[in-house]
């Protein structure tokens, strides 16, 4: 089969076509024929080295974490699913391919009105969200939340469902997604380039982190005392959380086909929307991570499958 892979860590120069083995699938796994998938922060974080420490991956690598397709094949003992299923998964690794293997509870029906193309571009955030909203932010309706690059892929799939939780929503981002996470829902919407949030924002319940350094620090004051402060990027300081008395955490989003089947419903009746800045071929990952990279972008790059290009072999 086709897919990305690099052999060591770099730049995005170090990505190339391939032709692999096409996987097979072990007992309780799904396989995947990938139509459509997601470009995420955290591919090109793995691709530097610099998670080695954290989450070690052995080369050569093929990245990615989400995949939305048809159903190729199934392994022993997986009930749920057969051959030609709409679905959409969440996994480790591996979704820069033409196919992706997935255990059968990462992975969820794409609802008839959804393609697939906006389910990868979904479905990263809704766990995350389902993560950090419910299961750990435990939000009920009144709380107000205070959320760190509410425009970007992930954080305007935050914005909406809170929103549908019934949270009072306070974004920061650049001026260019301001309009975009109030389309979206945010109730105010804060310039962190001309503006200083830690002196507008006070008391709120939970404060979700997508950007860490300064900006998590200061976060600690914006909180009521016994709030939340829940990070994606890193390990928040225990020393002021003690000082503040805040509950304070870093997480990973909870890989479960029950987290994503419950934001996916949500997206079918319309209360969440998916975000597509650009849509892609294939062979222009090296190109999508680096305009990720940039910053800025507002939504989810997208990458394609079906596609012809000429392959590099080993």
């Amino acid at each position: 089969m086709k897919a990305i892979q690099y052999l060591a860590f770099g730049d995005s120069s170090v990505l190339k076509l391939k032709t692999v083995d096409k996987p097979k699938p072990k007992a309780n796994e799904v396989i995947i024929k990938v139509e459509a998938f997601s470009v995420n922060p955290v591919d090109m974080k793995i691709r530097q080295g610099f998670l080695q420490d954290t989450r070690p991956v052995q080369l050569p690598f093929i990245p990615g974490l989400d995949a939305a397709g048809f159903v190729d094949a199934v392994g022993e003992n997986v009930t749920k699913f057969k051959k030609g299923d709409r679905v959409v998964g969440n996994g480790y690794n591996g979704t820069y391919a033409e196919y992706a293997s997935f255990p059968e509870n990462h992975i969820s029906f794409i609802p008839s009105n959804i393609s697939f193309q906006e389910a990868s571009a979904l479905s990263i955030g809704l766990i995350t969200a389902y993560t950090f909203l419910i299961e750990h932010g435990k939000v009920k309706k009144g709380d107000s939340i205070l959320i760190h690059g509410a425009a970007g892929g992930t954080g305007i799939i935050l914005v909406q469902m809170a929103k549908a939780l019934g949270a009072y929503v306070i974004g920061t981002d650049s001026s260019s997604g301001i309009e975009l996470a109030k389309s979206m829902g945010a109730d105010e919407m804060i310039d962190y380039k001309n503006q200083d949030f830690k002196e507008m924002v006070k008391d709120v319940d939970l404060v979700i982190d997508f950007v860490g350094g300064q900006t998590q620090t200061d976060s600690f004051r914006t909180l009521k005392r016994r709030g939340k402060l829940l990070s994606a990027v890193s390990f928040p300081s225990q020393e002021m959380a003690e000082k503040y008395e805040i509950e304070s955490k870093f997480l990973i989003a909870s890989l479960s086909s029950e987290n994503l089947d419950y934001g996916l419903k949500m997206a079918s009746i319309g209360i969440i929307k998916p975000i597509i800045s650009k849509t892609m071929s294939f062979e222009n990952a090296a190109e999508a991570q680096d305009i990720l990279s940039k910053g800025g972008l507002k939504g989810k790059i997208i990458l394609e499958s079906s596609y012809t290009v000429a392959l590099e072999t080993f």
